[in-house]
């Protein structure tokens, strides 16, 4: 990127080889001091205070680290791949011709953004259609601000890229003036700092245990040590839910019990093939609650696995399941939800079972789907399915969280956003299955 003329004064120049040498140094020093520190300081992980502290040192030391590559780039050129585990390390630059209607990206702004770098850079026009929709006038004040006024770029907001992945972008920039004062072009500089805000986050949630009841503190430490689900179900070792997914979808799901002091979930989740690479996603309770100590509930995915096979719509699945059950010492199935979901034209079909009515996460907001029985998904799109086992306001407070699920990174983030929100007093024993739509 050329050199610049902000509104106010002449761009700084970039400090000489010697200084920067300097700075790298003092970063480097300062890393080490810190993680001497950290290594010297005693951690209780079932100790919420010490959760807190570790989380806040390692944030630390990734920024120290960040700050020593940054610097390290001014000193030598563009890095040629980020480092593994950085927080900041993707940072792209792009100026937009005023005049000419012309825009130049970096190469690193394509990637960042999921882009082609073959592709034509977008417009300012074209920006905000990669912004999530609420915050696109964010967005927009910003640049009208500079463009108008003026003003200096420094704001954030989330971008949907092709793959569906949501990121975190912070955007600071300047207006360039030509030789009348008037505004030829604007530069900015546009770092993706989604991991960072993920670490930020984890600081303030292990800060905010510190002042929960002891219980709460301790769910939260279960979810930190079972990343995969949010409490494992005792069928877990019979049948396993799909590691990798499922083609299109992103899946994650989790049992939530009642209590911290008895785990234990009479429901089932599951993701199984149907026809071609559609997939059936399902959860449901079984009738008889003592069944959640016993094989049953892998007894259910297996019949319901056996029928999907079989050809078995999820419009059929609720009257051929409940006649299989009618000739075993099963319990009768419900609170159930059958959903077919096809990845080439993004087809979403489901069934009830006097289940709740699954829940729609888009742009952030969050509806339940209506009786229509079909939908068509979009990538970024997040499915929350649920059992009858959450309070009865569940839907209400579930819909509540559209904000942060549209910008859950990952499935397996939104069920932990669904767990540590509706906590243990919004809930009975419940299942929950999250599908992110990827493609």
């Amino acid at each position: 990127m050329s050199s610049h003329l902000s509104a106010d004064r002449p761009a700084a120049q970039p400090p000489g080889r010697g200084s920067v040498e300097a700075l790298i140094s003092q970063a480097r020093r300062l890393r080490g001091d810190v993680d001497a520190v950290r290594r010297d300081t005693r951690h209780d992980a079932t100790d919420p205070q010490g959760r807190w502290q570790r989380a806040l040192y390692d944030l630390a030391l990734h920024q120290l680290s960040d700050l020593d590559e940054h610097l390290a780039q001014l000193r030598d050129g563009p890095a040629p791949a980020p480092r593994p585990g950085s927080l900041l390390s993707r940072v792209g630059s792009a100026e937009w011709n005023l005049l000419t209607d012309e825009a130049d990206w970096s190469g690193e702004l394509f990637r960042i953004l999921g882009l082609d770098p073959a592709a034509a850079p977008l417009s300012l026009d074209e920006l905000p259609s990669l912004v999530l929709a609420e915050d696109r006038s964010k967005l927009t004040a910003m640049v009208t601000d500079c463009l108008v006024d003026a003003r200096p770029i420094d704001g954030e907001f989330r971008v949907v890229r092709p793959d569906g992945t949501v990121r975190t972008v912070h955007m600071m920039g300047e207006p360039v003036l030509d030789a009348d004062g008037s505004t030829a072009s604007m530069w900015a500089v546009l770092r993706d700092v989604s991991e960072l805000r993920r670490s930020q986050r984890m600081v303030s949630e292990t800060r905010d245990s510190l002042h929960r009841h002891p219980r709460d503190a301790a769910i939260e430490q279960r979810a930190a040590v079972e990343p995969q689900e949010a409490v494992p179900p005792p069928w877990h070792a019979l049948l396993r839910f799909p590691d990798q997914g499922r083609p299109g979808l992103d899946l994650a799901a989790g049992c939530l019990p009642a209590s911290a002091d008895a785990p234990r979930c009479g429901g089932w989740y599951d993701a199984c093939p149907l026809t071609g690479d559609e997939t059936l996603l399902s959860v449901g309770t079984l009738a008889d609650p003592g069944t959640a100590v016993t094989p049953a509930p892998a007894m259910v995915i297996s019949a319901l696995r056996g029928l999907a096979t079989a050809g078995a719509r999820p419009s059929e699945l609720p009257d051929r399941l409940a006649r299989l059950l009618d000739s075993t010492t099963l319990p009768p199935v419900h609170d159930a939800v059958y959903c077919g979901y096809r990845p080439r034209t993004r087809a979403l079909t489901w069934a009830h079972a006097d289940g709740p009515a699954p829940l729609l996460f888009r742009d952030g907001t969050g509806r339940e789907l209506d009786e229509a029985a079909t939908a068509t998904l979009e990538a970024g799109d997040l499915l929350l399915l649920h059992t009858g086992g959450l309070v009865p306001t569940a839907a209400h407070r579930l819909l509540a969280l559209a904000p942060r699920l549209t910008g859950a990174l990952s499935a397996q983030d939104g069920v932990r956003i669904v767990t540590e929100a509706l906590g243990e007093s919004g809930r009975r024993d419940a299942c929950v299955l999250v599908a992110r739509v990827t493609s």
